[in-house]
Order: C-alpha cells, then sequence, then structure tokens
C-alpha cells in the first residue's frame, strides 16, 4: 500500500524505530468495537493482519462505514488532537492483529524530540486530510442526490 496513512510511508525509519519501542501487540476477534465516537481517545493501532471498517453515526441511520485500514494502516488520529475525543468508531471485521500504542507515552515522546514530533505531527495530519477525503466522497455517495461522481 502505498498511502500516507501507512506506518512505512508516514514515518521516516528512525522514526518508526523509535515510536515501535512504545508498541505493544494486541488482537482483536471479528466484530469487537475498538472505539466508539465521541469517547476517549487515549490509544491509537498499527494494524499488522486483518481489517478494522471505520464507521460514522448518523441518526436515524445504520452507521455508514467510511473506509476499511488494513496491514500497515493507523487506526486513530484523535489521540494526538485535543480534546481528544474519537471522532469516528471502529469495529475489527475480521480477527486482528495490531501494535497499540498508549497516546500519553506517544505525546510525550513527541514533545521530548521536536524532530521526532513533528514527524509523528505531519504523518497524524496526513492521516486526518486523507479520511476527510474519503469521509466525503463516502457521503455524498450515501446521501447526495446524485452521489459524488468521481474520486478525483
Amino acid at each position: 500500500m502505498t498511502s500516507t496513512t501507512t506506518l512505512a510511508a508516514g514515518l521516516p525509519p528512525a522514526h518508526r524505530e523509535r515510536l515501535m519501542k512504545a508498541a505493544r501487540e494486541v488482537s482483536f476477534d471479528g466484530g469487537a468495537r475498538l472505539f466508539e465516537e465521541d469517547r476517549r481517545a487515549d490509544r491509537f493501532w498499527i494494524v499488522r493482519t486483518g481489517t478494522v471498517i471505520l464507521d460514522l453515526r448518523v441518526p436515524g441511520r445504520r452507521a455508514p462505514v467510511i473506509e476499511s485500514l488494513g496491514p500497515g494502516e493507523l487506526v486513530g488520529w484523535s489521540w494526538h488532537f485535543p480534546p481528544h475525543l474519537w471522532h469516528l468508531g471502529a469495529e475489527a471485521m475480521s480477527p486482528v492483529r495490531a501494535w497499540e500504542f498508549d497516546a500519553d507515552v506517544v505525546r510525550d515522546m513527541c514533545a521530548q524530540n521536536a524532530e521526532f514530533g513533528r514527524a509523528v505531527g505531519v504523518w497524524v495530519g496526513s492521516v486526518v486530510a486523507h479520511r476527510l477525503h474519503v469521509a466525503r466522497i463516502r457521503l455524498l455517495d450515501l446521501y447526495a442526490p446524485y452521489g459524488s461522481g468521481s474520486l478525483r
């Protein structure tokens, strides 16, 4: 995958290595909720295997899937920006193995090393921009009179 939402594309090797020192391995069964919209964002994950979907609450409707994330991709960006509340929900669509990171630990690492902090900030910011674009297109496809027309 060449997306900037992946760890490999998002961070240079030295910063990836530094970040991975804070990782712990976790797993989720298919159907497990990783987080819910508007709840406290105190951690994030990088998918190792499996698929995680991001969804969005829509009053009076079933939550539409906004994006599917696979190996190497960052799950969760809300931990990086105050007020540290999730903007979407996430669910494991299959058994998922992931690296989990404590948000406080990583934010402290960012504060202690400006170069690392900037690299993480740029990576997470690019993920936010990507997710905003994907969410816009998905919602237009679902709710606009004639859909979005294209992905541009």
